[in-house]
């Protein structure tokens, strides 16, 4: 059965990138390709992914900086109202609106193996939002930023499934329940 995923790393503050969309503080953590949340294992499983125009943007920025070719083998939506230019020999389709029915197109997409959110937390929370997001897998590192982008901007109970150290990262995996109510909104007699 496909799941819809959202594996991100972020700060012990809950951040994933800072006020300037910089993931410097990512790439100065050490941990082990071999352990737990290791990314060859989990792209293994996975026949779609989705992003936000700011994690586009960030890739493509990265790529052309950096001079490595598009990093997925699998079909790629980028949610965005901006139109944006894609990048020559990726599969990228673009696309916009409620995230019901790119949902239904990449679950088509993944033919049976998962969906990865790919970032940023408000897209993953627009899924949840929508019951379409199963399960949160969060690399956490021990830096905090005070600012920037939130891992998850909505009010969301999570099952903790799993719990792991990779060096300096705290794994944790999650399941998603559901909203929770807002402050107050308790049972009333």
């Amino acid at each position: 059965m496909t799941r819809t995923v959202f594996y991100t790393a972020a700060t012990l503050d809950g951040y994933l990138a800072d006020e300037q969309d910089s993931l410097e503080w990512l790439f100065r953590q050490d941990s082990d390709p071999e352990g737990p949340h290791r990314y060859d294992e989990f792209i293994a499983g996975i026949g779609a992914v989705v992003m936000g125009r700011t994690t586009y943007e960030w890739v493509r920025a990265h790529l052309h900086a950096s001079g490595e070719e598009w990093p997925y083998d699998m079909p790629a939506w980028v949610v965005s109202h901006a139109e944006l230019p894609g990048i020559p020999g990726a599969d990228i389709r673009f696309a916009q609106g409620q995230v019901a029915p790119i949902h239904a197109d990449l679950a088509d997409a993944a033919g049976g193996k998962d969906i990865w959110v790919v970032g940023g937390g408000d897209l993953a929370a627009q899924f949840a939002e929508a019951g379409l997001l199963d399960r949160l897998m969060v690399s956490i590192a021990p830096i905090t930023l005070g600012a920037g982008r939130p891992l998850f901007p909505r009010r969301f109970d999570l099952e903790l499934k799993d719990v792991a150290r990779n060096r300096a990262f705290v794994c944790a995996t999650y399941d998603v329940v559901g909203p929770m109510p807002p402050v107050g909104g308790g049972p009333t007699s």
